[in-house]
């Protein structure tokens, strides 16, 4: 296993993917530092979710490796595992469109999101235990929700699905949550308040966020990396990274595109 400096939680290592001829990313190389956010930004086609769908193995390199290093535990190699697998380590993922069950409640879609729940029917027959519900009602109380805990999910505003779905990811203690686009769809004051709970997480686990709307990047970026037709243009601090005379021609026209 390579080795790497204490403060790395995650080492992307060289990583190109080939889809029929079109090279999605091309040696694409990053470290993501524990407790800290780090974006990956870039124009419509860069490679930003590939990227993730790589982290999490849902998709395979064609060359290049991911190895995370969790805290007190040995380093492994996530490329080859099973996605499952990779949870279970304690790597999660939200996608863009919030996943949850609408006609369960707010509490019973955290039940459901718990380590050890296998699915809907285990969870009518295993009851939570007091240490479990405990941890559901304080994470629930993080992302606002703890007053939504008996409302049927379905009911709730988008950004609060949005919130639920993130406190599903940390109710279950991973080390790395990603985050494909979480500020999509949500007005001003839903965003900051987004951004202001992720800054609130990151002292419980590190955050992989895929985004395009830069005022939420300058909110809270930590570490920004910016992908371009597949490639690594630039990466550091949100300031230096947007001050970038390639970043802004790259940007140019560009801004009302979606995520790739």
């Amino acid at each position: 296993m390579p080795k790497t400096d204490n403060n790395t939680v995650l080492a992307i290592k060289n990583i190109s993917v080939e889809f029929d001829g079109f090279k999605a990313l091309t040696d694409v190389r990053v470290d993501v530092k524990r407790h800290t956010i780090h974006f990956f930004i870039g124009p419509n086609g860069a490679g930003k979710t590939t990227l993730l769908d790589i982290i999490c193995a849902k998709t395979k390199p064609t060359q290049g490796t991911v190895h995370f290093y969790p805290e007190g535990r040995e380093s492994m190699r996530l490329t080859g595992m099973k996605e499952y697998k990779i949870v279970n380590e304690g790597v999660g993922r939200k996608f863009q469109v919030p996943s949850v069950f609408i006609n369960l409640t707010v509490q019973e879609n955290m039940i459901l999101s718990l380590k050890g729940h296998k699915g809907i029917i285990d969870s009518m027959f295993r009851k939570p235990t007091k240490p479990e519900l405990a941890r559901i009602n304080e994470t629930l109380e993080k992302v606002g929700l703890a007053d939504k805990a008996d409302v049927k999910a379905g009911s709730l505003a988008h950004g609060q699905k949005q919130w639920l779905e993130i406190a599903m990811q940390l109710v279950q203690k991973p080390e790395i949550i990603m985050l494909d686009e979480p500020a999509a769809g949500m007005g001003k004051p839903e965003t900051f308040k987004t951004g202001e709970l992720l800054k609130e997480i990151k002292k419980e686990c590190t955050i992989i966020v895929v985004e395009h709307d830069m005022d939420f990047v300058k909110q809270i970026a930590d570490t920004v990396t910016v992908l371009h037709e597949g490639k690594v243009l630039t990466e550091g601090k949100v300031e230096d990274v947007l001050a970038n005379e390639t970043v802004q021609a790259v940007y140019l026209g560009r801004g009302g595109e979606r995520d790739a």
